[in-house]
């Protein structure tokens, strides 16, 4: 008697244990019903024999069909047909044309490589409660930090004489050394 009761609550146990390890296996044993997305669904035009098989093009293996709309491009002709109060590109303003030429030549080739491996360092990852007790102190920010005085006064003197913005040292903001091993 005991037996026949462990035995349908063990199974019972490993059913829900199993369901319980992920939304793959409740969807591998049906116990999940996924809906099909109706955005995704595709009609193909039926097949047709032209009156004439002489009109035809000459086939292109590889070519795409010629009559073929992809989805999305259906999908946004359906719900969003060109209107003609639909506004064209316009042309930027005196004001806009001004700021750019203003702005300088394009961007640097790199800088958007550059501008991400910058944000890479100064992420810090969450510190776990050993890190903070065996390196109780914080980690100088990374980087150099300008001295905003005598940078200002570098970039007005580089201006007034003409030179580029660029040319001479930055002037940069020395810390200070710790002394004895870094502990005081």
């Amino acid at each position: 008697m005991r037996n026949s009761a462990i035995r349908p609550a063990l199974m019972m146990t490993g059913l829900l244990a199993l369901a319980a390890c992920g939304e793959d296996t409740t969807r591998t044993l049906g116990f999940t019903r996924d809906a099909p997305d109706e955005f995704t669904v595709v009609t193909r035009a039926p097949l047709s024999l032209p009156p004439t098989l002489g009109d035809l093009p000459p086939p292109r293996p590889g070519a795409p069909r010629p009559q073929y709309t992809p989805p999305a491009v259906a999908a946004e002709a359906a719900l969003a047909p060109r209107a003609p109060y639909m506004a064209e590109a316009a042309q930027p303003t005196a004001a806009e044309s001004a700021l750019l030429a203003q702005a300088g030549g394009p961007a640097p080739a790199g800088i958007r490589r550059q501008v991400d491996e910058e944000s890479l360092r100064l992420e810090q990852p969450d510190r776990s409660l050993v890190d903070r007790l065996m390196f109780w102190r914080d980690t100088p920010p990374p980087g150099v930090a300008v001295d905003p005085a005598r940078e200002t006064a570098r970039l007005r003197e580089n201006a007034a004489l003409g030179r580029d913005p660029g040319d001479g040292q930055t002037a940069i903001i020395q810390r200070k050394r710790s002394s004895f091993l870094g502990i005081f």
